[in-house]
């Protein structure tokens, strides 16, 4: 029985870890700068999830808390219900802290990975972003509309990695 608990407790650390890791063939970005990554992004375009279902006008907002972790707070425009919703999170490097790839959580325990694959370094004015897997993509960028040819260029990079960019929505701000 003890074995079978101790095998169960292994299972469910692979699994945990296992959606903090990056998806196989994206690396995280380096040299990264929290200090410059701080404040407000807006959602760009996304490939579409339940927990953003109809939503618009969609910003995160980045800050640091005393201990080092980062407060994440998105904000959105549910369209169908014409009401504002937010989200309040928890991030915490994985990697250490020159390096673009936290684990975040928005419900107690549960972490998830957030994977910045590419950064307009040195003037953080976009990013890239995925999870644990390919079905998870973001690109924010300071401003709320951005150049025809860096939508091109996100669409581009997108493909190569393998997501699916037919699926993209792209986000009314």
């Amino acid at each position: 029985m003890k074995a079978i608990k101790y095998g169960l407790l292994i299972t469910g650390l692979f699994f945990l870890s296992a959606c903090t890791s990056p998806p196989e063939g994206i690396t995280p970005v380096k040299n990264f700068d929290i200090q410059k990554y701080k404040g407000k992004w807006f959602e760009i375009a996304r490939l579409n999830h339940s927990f953003e279902e109809g939503m618009e006008q969609v910003t995160a907002t980045y800050s640091i808390n005393d201990d080092g972790t980062v407060k994440v707070l998105n904000k959105g425009y549910l369209t169908d219900d014409k009401k504002w919703d937010d989200a309040e999170g928890l991030a915490k490097f994985v990697e250490g802290t020159d390096t673009g790839h936290f684990k975040v959580s928005f419900f107690g325990p549960f972490y998830g990975a957030y994977v910045i694959f590419e950064l307009d370094q040195p003037d953080y004015q976009y990013a890239f972003i995925t999870s644990y897997n390919k079905d998870y993509l973001w690109f924010l960028s300071r401003t709320p509309t951005v150049s025809k040819e860096l939508k091109e260029h996100f669409l581009t990079k997108a493909k190569e990695l393998g997501f699916a960019t037919d699926e993209i929505i792209w986000v009314e701000q």
